[in-house]
């Protein structure tokens, strides 16, 4: 079950930051804030990628190949996709969706590679089915929430008083700012991210070079939509096997003054 006190959960979940008084004393006065039984259902997120952006924080690109990727994207620099993140007191899972933000564009079909993002709560484990550079990877582990510090401010998303935190990831060049629903008491997020005291309904990487942000929220009873394939293909690894795998493509990529992210997820 998911722990009831806050520090507790979070030091469950590997995650060091200290909780400020503000986030105890909001979810005190908030009269929506659902039981960790009730935490049940399903949230749609619009995800907006800006390719201008995402070569604008590639330091190791000359000021020339930036403003040339600038001119060659022009208006047509935004691409939007829904996702789809499925929660309950006890588990997540998070995937591609199959709605359209937007009319369908063949040059984006990396969006169909497998892509399913799970996290046990309970027994603190993951499994996350990837396609990275071409090849499909299980990952099975023990689950660590990365080192989230979390800040004083609020905000609402999609009608949710949330409050933010960020964090530094060191191996993409990344500072994820993100707001969780202090109403909503399930330590989960969209991609990846996780282990905060509430679920992550907002989230923004490197200025706006990626936005992910929830616009829709049905609360209901899941039937079998937290379930992995019954037969999983893909090779399996440890988590530190897949950042060792990250950590070499970024690395030739940087050497060869390339975006890192076009064989992998950003």
């Amino acid at each position: 079950m998911i722990l009831k006190h806050t520090n507790q959960h979070i030091r469950m979940q590997h995650c060091r930051s200290v909780l400020p008084l503000a986030i105890l004393m909001a979810a005190t006065f908030l009269p929506s804030a659902l039981s960790a039984q009730d935490a049940e259902g399903e949230i749609r997120y619009l995800v907006v990628h800006n390719w201008t952006k995402k070569m604008a924080a590639l330091d190791y690109l000359t000021k020339q190949q930036r403003e040339r990727i600038a001119y060659m994207w022009g208006s047509r620099s935004e691409w939007k996709v829904y996702t789809t993140l499925f929660f309950s007191p006890t588990m997540t899972k998070y995937e591609d969706s199959e709605e359209k933000a937007e009319p369908e564009d063949e040059g984006y079909s990396w969006r169909k590679d497998a892509y399913a993002i799970r996290r046990n709560f309970e027994n603190n484990t993951i499994t996350d089915i990837m396609t990275v550079l071409g090849k499909t990877y299980v990952i099975e582990d023990s689950l660590r929430a990365p080192d989230w510090k979390i800040l004083n401010d609020m905000k609402e998303v999609a009608g949710h008083v949330c409050m933010n935190a960020f964090w530094e990831d060191t191996l993409k060049q990344q500072r994820i700012t993100v707001w969780f629903a202090l109403d909503m008491p399930v330590p989960a997020g969209p991609e990846r991210l996780c282990g905060l005291p509430g679920i992550i309904l907002e989230a923004d990487i490197n200025d706006g070079a990626l936005t992910i942000t929830a616009d829709r929220i049905q609360l209901k009873k899941l039937a079998g939509e937290l379930d992995l394939p019954k037969k999983i293909k893909g090779k399996r690894m440890k988590e530190a096997d897949y950042l060792a795998l990250l950590k070499k493509h970024i690395q030739e990529k940087r050497k060869s003054e390339e975006p890192w992210f076009w064989a992998v997820r950003y």
